[in-house]
């Protein structure tokens, strides 16, 4: 009989957005936090597009990029971390922060750590509401403005908005399917 493996699952919430968008995620306990960040981004809807980083207890996690020359500032390899052990300390509450000029903040709560016989090899999305924003949108504030263009014809925006997303978006959108299929890409 193998051996019982960590499975995590974590509820991720989109900070300050309305309407709220949310995923449930079960995810490997003993995946690293690099490939968390790649489950983060297909279970959004995100298109990895700019960098991120982890706030887990006081410690930072990020991308270490070595063709840009950046001053050390404490940031932990995720590539080098798990999720299981970074949370070992009993943490409940962690953030993950996507897209630097946009700041696009996610609140992630622990919601349960089950030990099953099973390995599980990707990360299933459970639930969730709501489309994620479109990429450089701008933040919060510019995402606002641009539902509020997008719901008004007469606003001098409305059509540039539309042709900007593909002429459609729905806030309201979230497919399950999509997200999961999404998730399989993720290895």
């Amino acid at each position: 009989m193998a051996a019982s493996q960590p499975v995590i699952q974590l509820r991720i919430q989109l900070d300050e957005v309305t309407p709220t968008v949310w995923r449930r995620l079960l995810v490997p306990g003993k995946a690293r936090l690099s490939r968390l960040h790649d489950m983060i981004q297909a279970a959004m809807g995100w298109t990895n597009s700019h960098l991120h980083s982890f706030t887990i207890g006081d410690k930072r996690y990020g991308t270490q990029i070595d063709i840009f020359e950046v001053p050390d500032d404490g940031t932990l390899d995720e590539r080098e971390h798990t999720l299981f052990v970074t949370l070992g300390g009993g943490v409940r509450r962690f953030h993950y922060e996507y897209d630097f000029g946009d700041s696009w903040g996610h609140e992630i709560v622990v919601e349960e750590i089950d030990w099953v016989p099973l390995v599980l090899k990707h990360g299933v999305c459970v639930d969730g509401q709501n489309a994620c924003p479109p990429e450089d949108v701008g933040g919060v504030p510019g995402y606002a403005r641009f539902l509020e263009a997008i719901a008004d014809p007469l606003d001098e925006e409305h059509d540039d908005y539309l042709v900007w997303v593909g002429h459609k978006f729905d806030p309201a959108a979230f497919s399950l399917g999509v997200a999961n299929a999404a998730l399989q890409r993720v290895r």
